[in-house]
């Protein structure tokens, strides 16, 4: 782990880090998650018969939606110029579930992480909010960074 905690100032107080002094430098982040759920749940919405609708293609849209508007949600972040977003959501019947893989590209002086959390978590909301009438017991889970590259700190992968 490096240093210390960066949106603290020097009294403790949160703050929104200066990046100005950074290089402006391409940036690549992706986060995944899953959603594991019943069976029934798995058949119905891997057989497109969702009462709402595709579940998998209006989680996908709202998974682009939440990594543009994360500096609307997340109090700290910058608001970065976005040039793409890719949302997957991929049936695991071994779960059975889904797993859900953002990808997130900017050109800037700060990193993408935390859109690429952003979609995975607001793709997984939507699979939970489409499905929510005939499975209660859903669980989000296993949202992390598993790739984040760019900029100073370097390359990360997750193991």
């Amino acid at each position: 782990m490096s240093g210390g905690l960066t949106h603290f100032d020097a009294k403790g107080d949160a703050h929104m880090v200066d990046v100005s002094d950074k290089a402006v430098t391409a940036r690549i982040a992706v986060a995944e998650g899953y959603v594991r759920m019943a069976q029934e749940t798995f058949d119905i919405i891997t057989e497109g018969r969702a009462k709402k609708g595709d579940v998998i293609g209006v989680a996908r849209l709202a998974g682009i939606m939440g990594a543009k508007k994360t500096p609307d949600l997340i109090p700290l972040c910058h608001p970065l110029p976005v040039t793409k977003v890719s949302v997957e959501l991929t049936p695991a019947p071994d779960l059975p579930g889904l797993r859900i893989e953002a990808t997130v590209k900017t050109t800037g002086q700060t990193g993408v992480e935390m859109e690429a959390l952003t979609a995975v978590s607001t793709a997984a909301l939507t699979v939970f909010d489409m499905a929510k009438a005939v499975d209660k017991g859903m669980e989000i889970t296993g949202i992390r960074v598993m790739l984040k590259d760019g900029g100073k700190s370097g390359r990360f992968e997750a193991a």
